[in-house]
């Protein structure tokens, strides 16, 4: 993974994806003790960062083999960015999700026309050796959720637009939600070239920390569950073989919030910014919130990464206000 591959997704991307602004408050300024800006990814297409490495990787395929259609497997983020991508290239779109994700990811991915098949992941089925065999059977090309070159770069270009839009001579954390890495993983290799004053931090829920503690211990380790936090689109159950090094070159250690403090970041992204997020994709700003004393000095860049809430879980958090 190189700045250049980022680069050129982001040449792929271009008239494709939104440019997504950076928000700030005043209320949120005086809450962190600092000023935080915030990278609004959930107003991007699909309601969440997902379209830009999804789009990224399907535009990178072989046109013989594209044309035979695309097969992913996601809890619901990286399930509707392959399936709008491959609308948006004509091609067949099959998507492997667990049966307890969140309905409206479920709803929202076949309404773009993807097929899906669900499995029981609490069962302990495995979606990747469903998904291998509907590739074999179908000739699909795989969109890995984070373990993909082309995604990397693809979530890269958050990285290239954070350069342009920060202030010259910015220095601090910037606090990314974290899953797999792919995200954490090309932000901090397009910052490490362009504003190598900043520091990534990857950002986890309590519980599904396994980005934290690889770090710290300098090598991949697992979650011991599957599922079991709000914060669905961030559960993953190690870090990515193609991420773990990148981010253990280029990122600073990671931090952890609860269920309760994603929900309370929440409410105060939509009450301060009128910007809705998911669990997962508020973990960044709950930490800027809640784990200040963590942080380094000065202002701090919080990417809010995606924002596809069941109702039912917007409600309870907005009543946490």
């Amino acid at each position: 993974m190189t700045p250049d591959a980022i680069e050129a997704a982001a040449r792929r991307l271009d008239d494709r994806a939104r440019r997504t602004p950076l928000l700030s408050s005043p209320f949120l300024d005086a809450a962190a003790g600092r000023p935080v800006l915030v990278k609004a990814e959930p107003l991007q297409l699909t309601g969440s960062f997902k379209f830009r490495g999804a789009f990224s990787a399907v535009s990178a395929l072989d046109p013989s083999a594209r044309r035979h259609g695309v097969l992913a497997y996601s809890s619901g983020n990286h399930a509707q960015g392959v399936a709008l991508a491959a609308d948006l290239h004509d091609i067949p779109a099959v998507i492997v999700m667990p049966r307890d994700a969140p309905a409206l990811k479920i709803a929202n991915t076949r309404d773009l026309g993807a097929e899906i098949v669900l499995y029981d992941r609490a069962a302990g089925e495995s979606r990747e050796e469903i998904g291998a065999r509907l590739a074999a059977a179908r000739g699909l090309s795989l969109i890995a959720p984070y373990d993909d070159a082309e995604v990397i770069a693809g979530q890269g270009t958050i990285g290239l637009e954070l350069a342009e839009q920060l202030p010259e001579g910015a220095t601090g954390d910037v606090l990314v939600c974290c899953g797999g890495g792919g995200l954490t993983s090309g932000i901090a290799v397009a910052l490490a070239a362009r504003r190598p004053a900043l520091r990534v931090r990857p950002v986890e829920p309590v519980g599904f920390d396994d980005v934290a503690r690889s770090l710290a211990a300098g090598r991949r380790l697992c979650n011991d569950r599957v599922s079991g936090s709000i914060c669905d689109a961030i559960v993953t159950p190690s870090p990515g073989a193609l991420t773990f090094p990148i981010l253990s070159r280029l990122c600073g250690p990671g931090l952890v919030v609860s269920d309760d403090e994603a929900l309370d970041a929440m409410a105060a992204a939509f009450l301060r910014l009128k910007l809705v997020c998911e669990p997962g994709g508020a973990v960044a700003l709950a930490a800027a919130l809640y784990r200040r004393d963590e942080l380094a000095e000065g202002p701090v860049v919080v990417v809010a990464s995606g924002g596809n809430v069941d109702p039912a879980v917007f409600a309870r958090a907005l009543a946490r206000i």
